[in-house]
């Protein structure tokens, strides 16, 4: 099978697009021809180097897409060749074919394809728990989401305010001011303006009830915006490392400071099941609207890095194997 590929951490052009060993699958897994694979800023600190990487190189990129089962293990059922299926956390899936263990494979309904699975399953289930779990948004409430072009920046945007809360959105463009105010942000600011004095004017000096913090360096800022006993949830650093935080202040403000991480939510099948049957009930009754996708070719994924890095995406990049 062809895979993307790198044998040394550095930039976009470590990538290699070539052939490689066929996965092999044990009695708990599926084996899978992919569809579409979702390219997250997750894959870029592992090419960079940031994440600790299992084995030797070639390593190969990729933890969420969708495709159609090939073959199944001798213990697996309720899967058969044919099938359609999602994951969001099966390592190597830059890749033809994936084994993806049977616990972590998820079906898709109809009116689910590849491409929105690959789309939305990973960045769709991280705005889903940190919504549900992480800051339990409330009808009323006024959040700030960071990056809010973004893909789970637009989710975010999308399902705070179906659960009945304003949602102010940051870009760091204009040209993605449009993006965060089509999601359904009541107002969109630049990184560029004085953000926190907006944010004050916004909710009457108050600050933000939340703030869903991605950007990591923006931290401190994210404090300053968010109102007495109010809640930072971080769960990204995208913009570079996040400044250390006196516990002093949380204690002088009531202020809580929370991290999110989705491998800790998708512990069992069950609650992968539970979770991608809500947000895929989300998109089919049209409450929740997939953004934008940018598809590149998998051959192409020296490219698809660079556009992500740039920061100028909006939406969803995909690979097309």
């Amino acid at each position: 099978m062809k895979a993307l590929v790198f044998e040394a951490f550095g930039g976009p052009e470590v990538l290699q697009f070539r052939e490689v060993e066929d996965p092999v699958i044990g009695p708990n897994e599926i084996l899978v021809r992919m569809q579409a694979i979702g390219l997250n800023f997750a894959d870029v600190y592992r090419r960079r180097g940031n994440y600790h990487l299992a084995g030797n190189p070639p390593y190969i990129l990729g933890y969420e897409g969708a495709g159609i089962v090939e073959k199944v293990g001798s213990s697996v059922t309720g899967v058969k060749a044919g099938d359609t299926v999602g994951f969001a956390d099966v390592p190597f899936a830059n890749a033809e074919l994936v084994a993806v263990p049977f616990e972590k494979a998820i079906p898709l309904p109809a009116g689910i394809s590849c491409e929105t699975a690959a789309s939305v399953l990973l960045q769709g289930l991280t705005a889903h728990y940190l919504t549900r779990d992480s800051y339990i948004v409330k009808q009323g409430d006024t959040v700030l989401v960071h990056a809010a072009a973004g893909g789970v920046g637009q989710l975010l945007i999308q399902i705070v305010k179906m659960l009945g809360a304003a949602a102010i959105g940051l870009v760091s463009t204009d040209s993605k001011r449009q993006a965060a105010a089509q999601a359904g942000a009541s107002s969109v600011l630049l990184y560029s303006d004085n953000w926190v004095e907006r944010i004050k004017e916004l909710t009457e000096g108050i600050g933000v009830d939340a703030v869903y913090e991605s950007v990591g360096a923006t931290l401190s800022e994210s404090f300053e915006a968010v109102r007495t006993g109010g809640t930072v949830v971080f769960y990204g650093m995208a913009g570079g490392d996040p400044a250390y935080i006196d516990p002093r202040m949380l204690m002088d403000t009531s202020k809580t400071l929370t991290g999110g991480d989705l491998w800790n939510v998708l512990t069992s099948r069950k609650e992968r099941l539970k979770r991608a049957h809500e947000l895929f009930e989300w998109i089919t009754s049209g409450q929740l609207c997939v953004p934008p996708v940018t598809t590149f070719p998998l051959a192409e994924g020296v490219s698809a890095h660079q556009l992500l890095e740039s920061r100028k995406s909006v939406g969803k990049i995909l690979l097309i194997p």
